[in-house]
């Protein structure tokens, strides 16, 4: 059958399908709608099916600080260029899903799927109409949910990386403060707040790394413990945000410079998030 004009673009309103998808999906229906709308969506299901083994290293990080800023939340969704990463409803669907986010608090990515948007289909079943529409897979690559005294957020790369602080005061100074904690944890990537927040794993891992390096320089076997820790310090210095050097100021630590700022400031947690993982 042929169809006319107006009921493509109506379509296209109901649907924001291209053109000619929205034109072979009536004719398919036979001029019904809701039978088009379900073509479209098999559409979507079926480009995320074909592309399910395909790389989405691309993206946007989402974030979002709820009024009282006591919980932040940060998601990348992901694609396959950076192209779509760039696209206009990408990034709508994207700042829509980051609102449900902050409103309902999911607790996984699981969770984020099953929120419903406002036309009352689930985050899931967008995502999937996204990938009939652009051809390439999107999905929702990392979450994460901090909560504290005050939250700061940051977004670094043209959004291709997002850091959320939690200090533990909610002082204008410390908010200032805690933006450059935020642009030194999106450029150096420390693991942990401190030395005691290590995870034991990685300092056993490094205390026997640096053991062997000690070894192969043929370092005395009654040294290698002493070497190693000494070894381990280094690595506290660099890897840890609170030891490690400011970037604005390499004459003191991020730890002293939160002292500086106002007496007993310190960050209790973080985040940081990336569409590379």
């Amino acid at each position: 059958m042929s169809v006319t004009a107006s009921d493509v673009n109506k379509l296209r309103q109901m649907t924001g399908a291209g053109v000619m998808d929205c034109k072979k999906a009536l004719i398919e229906a036979n001029g019904d709608f809701e039978a088009a709308i379900d073509i479209l969506r098999k559409k979507g299901q079926k480009v995320a099916a074909s592309r399910a083994d395909r790389q989405s290293c691309e993206g946007t990080v989402f974030l979002r600080v709820s009024a009282d800023k006591k919980q932040g939340f940060a998601f990348s969704l992901n694609c396959e260029t950076d192209f779509v990463a760039k696209n206009e409803e990408f990034l709508s669907v994207g700042n829509k899903i980051a609102d449900l986010i902050a409103l309902h608090q999911p607790s996984d990515v699981q969770a984020i799927h099953s929120l419903l948007l406002e036309d009352n289909r689930s985050v899931a079943d967008h995502l999937t109409e996204l990938m009939g529409k652009i051809g390439e897979k999107i999905q929702i690559a990392n979450y994460a949910h901090l909560k504290g005294e005050c939250i700061v957020s940051y977004l670094h790369m043209g959004a291709k990386v997002g850091v959320l602080v939690a200090l533990n005061s909610s002082s204008q100074a410390a908010e200032v403060a805690g933006k450059d904690v935020a642009m030194q944890i999106a450029a150096m990537r420390p693991i942990a707040v401190n030395r005691q927040s290590v995870d034991p794993a990685i300092v056993a891992r490094e205390l026997e790394i640096a053991k062997e390096q000690a070894r192969a320089e043929g370092k005395p076997e009654a040294m290698l413990e002493k070497i190693a820790m000494g070894k381990l310090n280094k690595f506290y210095k660099e890897s840890t945000l609170l030891e490690q050097e400011f970037v604005k100021d390499n004459t003191q630590t991020v730890g002293q410079y939160l002292e500086s700022v106002e007496k007993g400031l310190t960050v209790i947690d973080f985040k940081r998030i990336s569409v590379a993982g």
